[in-house]
């Protein structure tokens, strides 16, 4: 069967290991300067998370890899320069394909570090630095009327957040004393573990990614850096605003600590329903009852609106369901100009709770009546006729 070599295979043709200074393409008396920095250019190059699904890059990472451990160490180092592959075969920790560790205390510690953080665009080597901390974003649910969503309101609202503690100024220590480096990350924030070829970073569960903690708390705010507070902020809404819809207000949110940049506040906007009004995206709905003898005769009512009532004329023989239509009466647009329309749907009551002289008066009524005064019932009729048929 034959072999397929791909970039530089570990293993020669022979069956013999690469000659390490060569693996890494450097010279027999090079420094540990060029060697860390020969390393640092091909881990880079071949790492797994940029070579996806490669095993040839997989490979070749693992070889130099296995390349920078011994060269990078003095006492490997002039073990191999004497005897060889012969004279650190075991010293790798490379058994089964794997990895040792690269945290603190291994030769990797640092110069991964150094590489993850080109290989992922954190510049600083991934070190956790002290820095300031956004303030949290925070959310109002402000409920208005309905009146109020359709012309715009100014409204005052009471928000609780976490301002920063004025007696430790956000450090969370008391005053008189500084944080510690944190014994557990060693300052980093983060905990890096590696398995096989892959390394997977961790915020540090001791000090929350800060690198340091706090061994004597402020006795104002506990150690937290931040106490509860509220401030009152004008809200101004808009005109033709729908449930649903949040407003933003940048840096009314949570104070940020250390001197980091406040959050912001949204507003959720809830619109209460509307006893007499429904909205259609920017028109209103208004469903209007009058009497059968109003429909019949035609007549003249007062129509409620948004900002009052407008008197509009009802047709003779007007039937239920009919639409009459308000121009400009309805919602403003939020994002443009003009304003909807107000739907006025007539609902023709049928009466209840006769007397009898109103049977007696309707019972006439009907003997006097043709097809001519019913046209919706006459057509019904010769449809279902011609249908039977």
């Amino acid at each position: 069967m034959r072999c397929s070599l791909h970039y530089k295979d570990t293993i020669l043709a022979n069956g013999e290991k690469r000659d390490y200074y060569e693996v890494l393409g450097i010279h027999r008396n090079a420094s540990e300067t060029e060697i860390k920095k020969a390393f640092r250019k091909m881990a880079i190059k071949y790492h797994p998370d940029k070579n996806p699904n490669d095993k040839a890059a997989e490979d070749t990472f693992k070889e130099m890899t296995e390349a920078y451990e011994v060269l990078s160490d003095a006492q490997k180092r002039a073990q191999y320069d004497q005897f060889g592959h012969a004279g650190v075969s075991g010293a790798g920790g490379f058994s089964g394909g794997g990895f040792g560790g690269f945290g603190a205390g291994t030769p990797f510690g640092d110069i991964f570090s150094d590489i993850f953080g080109d290989i992922f665009g954190n510049s600083g080597g991934g070190r956790a630095r002290s820095q300031g901390r956004r303030g949290d974003d925070l959310l109002y649910n402000l409920e208005i009327s309905f009146e109020e969503a359709a012309f715009g309101v100014e409204k005052k609202i009471e928000v609780p957040f976490a301002k920063r503690c004025d007696t430790c100024n956000g450090s969370g220590s008391k005053p008189g004393s500084d944080p510690k480096v944190c014994p557990t990350c060693r300052g980093a924030g983060q905990m890096r573990y590696q398995q096989g070829v892959f390394s997977v970073s961790k915020t540090c569960g001791q000090c929350n990614g800060e690198g340091k903690i706090v061994t004597d708390p402020c006795p104002d705010c506990h150690g937290k850096g931040s106490v509860k507070s509220t401030k009152t902020l004008s809200i101004k809404v808009p005109a033709g605003v729908e449930t649903g819809l949040r407003l933003k207000s940048t840096g009314d949110g949570g104070q940020g600590l250390k001197n980091g940049p406040n959050g912001d506040l949204y507003v959720a906007i809830n619109v209460k329903d509307h006893p007499l009004f429904q909205r259609e995206e920017n028109n209103i709905i208004c469903e209007f009852p009058i009497s059968f003898i109003q429909a019949s005769l035609g007549c003249e009512i007062e129509v409620p609106i948004l900002d009052g009532k407008v008197a509009m004329k009802i047709s003779e023989g007007t039937q239920s369901g009919k639409v009459y239509r308000l121009k400009g009466k309805g919602f403003p647009s939020l994002h443009g100009y003009g304003r909807g329309d107000q739907l006025v749907i007539i609902r023709v009551e049928t009466p209840t709770n006769l007397t009898r002289k109103q049977k007696e008066l309707l019972e006439e009524f009907a003997k006097h009546s043709s097809d001519d005064s019913h046209p919706m019932k006459k057509g019904f009729l010769d449809k279902v006729m011609s249908f039977l048929s």
